[in-house]
C-alpha cells in the first residue's frame, strides 16, 4: 500500500484515565512518581460533564484523571463497563481541519465535528473519533495560544506537588491488547496512515526447561505483537493478541477478561537515567514487576548473542534494581522496567490492569524481543501469585 498523506500528528501528548478514586490517583502521581498537579476542572465543567478532573504533568508527559460526579458522564459510562483505565488518547496535530478531513475520507468515525474553544490566550480546536481499541477514543487538538491546556480546566498559578525528580521525558509508546488485533492493524494503516515497524511472536513455554514446559502445556503467555508507527511523528503503538496453544490462559486474554474488553495495557515513559529513577522510586515504595535472578545470570552472554556486546551499566546494579536490557547492535540498547499494574499497586481489582513502563533508550529504537518475553513471564508470575490467572 502506498504511504497515505500524513495526518500531521505532532505527538501523543496525554492519557485520559477514568478512575473510581481521584484522590488515590493524586497521591500516586504527586507522591510516588513526582508528577505536578497542573490543573483542575472548573465547577462548570464538573456540572456539565458530570465528572471531576485533575491534570498531572512531568516533563512532556500529561495524565488527565477523571472520576464520576453522579451518573451520565463519560467517566461514569466507562466505569459502568470497565475498571479504571485509559479511555482517551490525546494527540496534538498541526492542522485540525486537515486531520478531520483525512480521517473522514478514510472511513474514520467522528464523535463530534471540529469544536472551537477560546480563552484569554487564544483558541483550541478539537474533535474525537471512535477506534477499534475497545471503548478507548482518540482526541485530536490544535492550539493557537490557548492557555488553559484543555477546555474547562483551571491552571494552578504554580503547579502543586512534584518537581519531576525522575526526569520523565515523553510518552515513548502505548501498548494495547486485543482478542484479535488484525482489524486494529488495518485501521491504523488505512485510516491513521501508520506503518508496520516491528513484530514478534512467541510462547513463554518456548524457552522454559523441559519440566516447566510440560507444566505449561495448557497455560502460559503466548502472544503475537505488531508495532505500528506514524512515519512523521514517530508515535508508536505496540499491539498484542493471544497465541495458541494456551489462548485462554494467555495473559493477553486474562487482561481482556479483567478489562472487560480490548484496550490500553500500558504506556511507556522515557527517563534520562533509569538507574537513579528506579532507585529513587523504590525509595518511595513504588512497586515493580519482579525479574528472576536467572535473567541476570544469563545477561552477559545474551548481550553478546544479540550483538550488543558491552554496556555502560554494571550488571550487578541492574540485578539489584531488576532493570531489563535489550538491543540489536553493538553499543545500541535500551533499558526498561515495568511497574505493577494498578490492581496490584492498590490491591483492588477495580483499579484495573493498566500499568506503566519506564524506559531509557541508548541508541536502540526497537522493542527487544527478549524483554517482551521477560515482561510476559513477569506478568504471568504476578497473575499466578495473586490468583488472577
Amino acid at each position: 500500500m502506498a504511504q497515505l498523506e500524513s495526518l500531521g500528528i505532532v505527538r501523543l501528548e496525554a492519557l485520559h484515565y477514568y478512575v473510581h478514586d481521584l484522590e488515590r490517583s493524586r497521591r500516586f502521581y504527586t507522591e510516588k512518581v513526582d508528577f505536578a498537579e497542573a490543573a483542575v476542572s472548573t465547577s462548570d465543567l464538573d456540572h456539565a460533564g458530570r465528572q471531576r478532573s485533575t491534570l498531572f504533568e512531568a516533563g512532556g508527559v500529561r495524565v488527565l484523571c477523571s472520576e464520576p460526579v453522579g451518573e451520565g458522564g463519560r467517566a461514569w459510562r466507562w466505569l459502568r463497563k470497565h475498571p479504571d483505565g485509559v479511555g482517551t488518547l490525546i494527540f496534538e496535530v498541526e492542522d485540525i481541519r486537515k486531520a478531520f478531513r483525512l480521517l473522514e475520507e478514510r472511513g474514520g468515525t467522528p464523535i463530534t465535528d471540529v469544536e472551537r474553544f477560546t480563552d484569554e490566550g487564544g483558541a483550541l480546536q478539537t474533535f474525537s473519533i471512535t477506534t477499534p481499541f475497545g471503548d478507548t477514543t482518540f482526541r485530536f487538538l490544535q492550539r493557537d495560544g490557548f492557555r488553559s491546556v484543555y477546555p474547562g480546566m483551571r491552571l494552578h498559578p504554580q503547579p502543586k506537588g512534584g518537581k519531576n525528580a525522575f526526569r520523565f521525558g515523553v510518552i515513548d509508546h502505548v501498548t494495547s491488547n486485543f482478542e484479535t488485533m488484525k482489524p486494529a492493524l488495518l485501521w491504523m494503516e488505512h485510516v491513521l496512515g501508520f506503518e508496520e515497524f516491528w513484530e514478534v511472536q512467541f510462547h513463554t513455554a518456548d524457552a522454559a526447561s523441559e519440566q516447566r514446559r510440560k507444566a505449561m502445556q495448557a497455560r502460559g503467555s503466548g502472544l503475537r505483537s505488531v508495532v505500528m508507527r506514524d512515519p512523521k511523528s514517530g508515535v508508536k503503538f505496540a499491539n498484542n493478541e493471544p497465541w495458541r496453544p494456551a489462548f485462554k490462559s494467555s495473559q493477553i486474554n486474562v487482561f481482556h477478561e479483567e478489562q472487560r474488553g480490548d484496550g490500553v495495557q500500558h504506556a511507556a515513559l522515557t527517563v534520562e537515567d533509569i538507574l537513579s529513577a528506579v532507585r529513587d522510586m523504590r525509595a518511595r515504595s513504588v512497586e515493580f514487576m519482579p525479574t528472576p535472578g536467572t535473567y541476570y545470570d544469563a545477561l552477559p552472554e545474551r548481550l553478546k548473542a544479540i550483538g550488543v556486546g558491552n554496556i555502560d551499566e554494571d550488571v550487578a546494579k541492574l540485578r539489584e534494581l531488576e532493570i531489563l536490557v535489550d538491543g540489536g547492535a553493538p553499543g545500541r540498547y535500551l533499558l526498561q522496567i515495568f511497574l505493577k499494574d494498578a490492581a496490584g499497586l492498590y490491591h483492588d481489582r477495580e483499579a484495573g490492569p493498566f500499568f506503566y513502563e519506564i524506559i531509557q533508550r541508548k541508541g536502540d529504537p526497537g522493542f527487544g524481543a527478549g524483554n517482551f518475553r521477560a515482561l510476559f513471564e513477569s506478568i504471568e508470575r504476578e497473575q499466578e501469585r495473586s490468583g488472577r490467572s
